[in-house]
Parts: C-alpha cells; structure tokens; sequence
C-alpha cells in the first residue's frame, strides 16, 4: 500500500471512531435541551458503544467474507444515516435508538485494520497499525473538540448534521480508492460467527488480549464519560467546549501510537502492556487532584487524561499485534473477538462510571480506573514470567 492510501485509511478510522466519542462532549447540552438529568443523557454516550460492540461482533466477520470496498462504503452509507436520524430525534429515547443505530454501522476501523495488516509485510504490521490507530486518536479526541464547540454554537443538533456530512462524504471517497481485494473466507456467515467465539475459547493469547483491553477501556470510557459531568458542574462551572479542549490538549496521543507499534516491533507486546498499565495507575492517581478546581485542577485533568489516552492507546496496539499474530488466514474473526470484548467493557465502564459519579464524586471515577487497571496487572504479571521462563513454568506445571 502506498502511504496515501495508509493515510486515507487512517483519515476514515477517525472518521468513524468520531462518531462513538463526540456524544461525550454534549451530554450537557443533551440533557439540558430535553429536560432530562445528566445520568439519563449518558445513556447516549453507553448506547453507542453498546452498539458499537454489537456492529463488531455482527457485521466486522464480514471483512473475511465479502470484498472491502462495497462492505465500507455501505456501512458509512448507514452510518450518514443514522446520525441524520439522531439530530432529530425529538426526545431521549429516540435519541438513543438512533445512537445504538450508530454505534452498530460506524464499525469500519476493526474492518480496515486486519485489510491493511494483510497487505503489508509482517515487519511492518506494527507501523501500520500505529498508523492506523493514530488516525482513531485523532477521530476520538478532534471529535470531542469540534462536537464540544458546534454544540455551543447551534445546540447539540449541530454535531449530529455535521458529522452526517463529513461521513458521507467520506464514503464517496472510499467508493474510488480502495482497493480491489479478495475475501480469505468462503465460510457461511453463521460459521464466521460461530468462528469468533471458538477463537476465545481456543486461544489464550486472544483472552488475554481481550481481558486487557477490556478492563483498561473501561476505565477509559468511564473517565471521558464524566469529566464533562465534572467540567460542567459547580466545581468548574464551564461549558462543552470546555470538554472538546482537554480532548484537544490529547491529541499529542496521536504521535505517540506509531512509536508504540514500531517498540512492540522491537520489544514485543508484554513489555508494552507492561508500561502501559503502570502508565494507566499513575494517571488515575494524577486525576483524582482534578477534584480540587482551579488552575491545580484542571492541570491535573490535563496531565492525568493525557497519562490515560496514551496507556491506553499504546496498549491497544501490542494487544492487536499480539491477535494479528496468532491466525492470519482469521485476523478479521480475531479482531472482532477482541474489539467486541473492548467496547463490551467501555460500556459497562461508562455505565459504571455515570453510577460512580452520581454517588461517589470525581474520585469515585479515579478509584474506580485504578481498580481496573490493577486488576489487568494482576493478571498480566504471570503471564509475562512464563512468557520469559518457559521451562520452568513446564516443570511447576509437570510437578
């Protein structure tokens, strides 16, 4: 592939991956111009990224199955779709069907990745994938910031038109460069699916790549899912856009990933994992101080989220080496095992951390993330030593 096209693909995965994480930016404002509490209007933000894993678990087996280039343009079709039904939803529910609708198509990133790792050389599947996961950052983080200040311009409709536009006409785009390629599947889709869950079962390198992600992402949604609630309410008093600048301050994440990919190249992937956990601990412990207010607060909100997003990201890319590894005749059945692992946990995680919020406070959320990530050290710990001392692990296990 030629870098243009690497950087078209990175630029679409942002493009998609946007469309799960702006609703965190103007749950303010949606609970405000509906009349509901902010706990309610965070079901947006869970919806999305409930469907979001339904979409991977359904429809990313498909990458393994049909061609790439009708699949991704028809699910970005869908995806314009359902964003323009959810700027006119007239009320909450609605409003969180057509999220759920949303999360469910915008899955084209874990479609593009396993297409591109399998067309470039197996020494350059890391750079790639840091490529590629740093086009999502950007999507994640730059959405948040635009999101955050459309909503205060035109109310939280605004964000929902334009990012209708901007993925239709990216659609367009995708319609005349991708490329031609040949599905590596001729499995019935009921098989593709079946063969998902057997993969968990059968590969302990995915489980525990799925563990990681999940305990760590969950930690992840549970924070961006709230810092608005805090940035917005009586300890700072500010508004959504406010919530799309410490996004923005993140965006120095997106340079982080490909060095990530290119130190997994190196390093391998439990040593990554290994920083990036203890990374995630430090940065709990970093935005607990955000419930103090002021300058010191909002300093330990920058330094702490942007503790967390490189963690987090850094971790994902050893864990989608370490999966892209294993099968590569499946990466997209691998794939969607794991992705839909993760964005299970991000949402279970942004429901818990909407529930930790409401009882407990900002520190409640920062307590929480540091259980997470500790309990995802915990178990990673062993399996780094028997990674690095087989033999003696063969003979505890023999004895």
């Amino acid at each position: 592939m030629s870098r243009r096209l690497i950087l078209l693909l990175a630029l679409t995965c942002g493009v998609a991956v946007g469309n799960i994480y702006f609703p965190q930016a103007i749950s303010p404002l949606v609970a405000s111009a509906l009349h509901v509490s902010p706990d309610s209007a965070a079901l947006v933000v869970t919806a999305v990224q409930f469907g979001y894993a339904a979409g991977i678990f359904l429809l990313v087996p498909l990458g393994d199955r049909l061609p790439h280039r009708p699949l991704v343009v028809t699910l970005l079709g869908l995806t314009g779709l359902g964003l323009l039904a959810a700027s006119v939803a007239p009320a909450l529910p609605p409003l969180i069907g057509a999220s759920a609708l949303v999360g469910v198509t915008t899955v084209v990133a874990p479609i593009i990745g396993p297409m591109a790792a399998g067309l470039v050389a197996d020494d350059q599947r890391g750079v790639v994938s840091g490529t590629l996961l740093s086009g999502s950052i950007g999507g994640m983080l730059l959405s948040r910031t635009a999101a955050g200040t459309i909503g205060d311009w035109w109310g939280w409709r605004g964000p929902y038109l334009m990012a209708a536009a901007v993925v239709l006409l990216i659609a367009v785009v995708m319609a005349r460069v991708l490329p031609t390629t040949r599905p590596p599947s001729g499995h019935r889709y009921p098989e593709l699916l079946a063969e998902s869950l057997r993969l968990l079962r059968t590969e302990p390198d995915l489980r525990r790549s799925c563990f990681y992600q999940a305990t760590v992402f969950a930690g992840f949604s549970a924070v961006w899912t709230t810092v608005a609630l805090l940035l917005t309410g009586p300890t700072y008093g500010l508004g959504a856009p406010a919530v799309g600048m410490l996004a923005l301050v993140n965006a120095v994440t997106m340079l982080c990933t490909p060095v990530a990919g290119r130190q997994v190249d190196r390093r391998g992937s439990d040593a990554v994992n290994l920083i990036c956990m203890l990374v995630v601990i430090a940065s709990a412990a970093v935005l607990a101080f955000g419930s103090l207010g002021g300058a010191l607060g909002l300093a330990a909100l920058v330094l702490g989220t942007l503790l967390l997003d490189v963690g987090m990201q850094s971790g994902m890319v050893a864990n989608q080496v370490r999966i892209y590894a294993l099968r590569p005749e499946v990466r997209s059945r691998l794939n969607t095992a794991y992705m839909t692992c993760a964005y299970l946990g991000g949402g279970v995680g942004s429901w818990l951390g909407a529930r930790a919020h409401a009882h407990f406070g900002w520190l409640g959320v920062c307590t929480f993330l540091a259980l997470l990530a500790a309990v995802a050290l915990a178990c990673h710990l062993p399996a780094t030593t028997a990674t690095r001392h087989p033999r003696a692990t063969v003979a505890a296990q023999n004895t």
